[in-house]
């Protein structure tokens, strides 16, 4: 077998195997995401929004924004939280559902769901976008896009 021979049996590998190699990782990425988001369902159904912010990135950089209102750095996001939060009551019990996770690239991908409440009194819901990173410390939000849907 000559040189050629070799390099063209190489090239038609890469061709053929390549694809299915990005459509492995885009899978591996789709579950890592989940995962963090199943994580935090779990977590925010204990009561425990410190573990729940643990899908944040933990950065000044990190963006929430809701109701017209833009909140700025991991800090700032987690107080957010318990101020609105203040309690398990307040809390509710979160489901996540409707979920759509499209990579980006090695190191992106895009979450959008539905976010639905169940509380003694009431059920808010609504939609959200979320733009996660591979960071050192795996894939989390680096930007939460939510927005709550009109009561019925």
């Amino acid at each position: 077998m000559n040189s050629s021979s070799v390099s063209s049996i190489l090239f038609a590998f890469l061709l053929l195997f390549t694809p299915l190699a990005r459509a492995a990782d885009a899978t591996a990425i789709q579950a890592a995401v989940r995962a963090v988001l199943d994580e935090q369902e779990k977590d925010w159904n204990a009561g425990n929004i410190e573990r729940f912010m643990r899908g944040y990135h933990q950065s000044p950089t990190t963006r929430f924004a809701s109701g017209g209102n833009v909140t700025l750095g991991w800090q700032s996001v987690m107080e957010r939280y318990q101020r609105t939060y203040a309690d398990k009551a307040a809390m509710g019990k979160l489901n996540f559902s409707d979920l759509d996770i499209t990579v980006a690239s090695e190191d992106t991908a895009l979450a959008f769901g539905r976010w639905h409440l169940k509380r003694e009194k009431d059920e808010p819901s609504g939609l959200f976008t979320l733009l996660f990173r591979k960071t050192a410390d795996g894939w989390k939000i680096v930007h939460d896009h939510t927005s709550a849907a009109e009561k019925k």
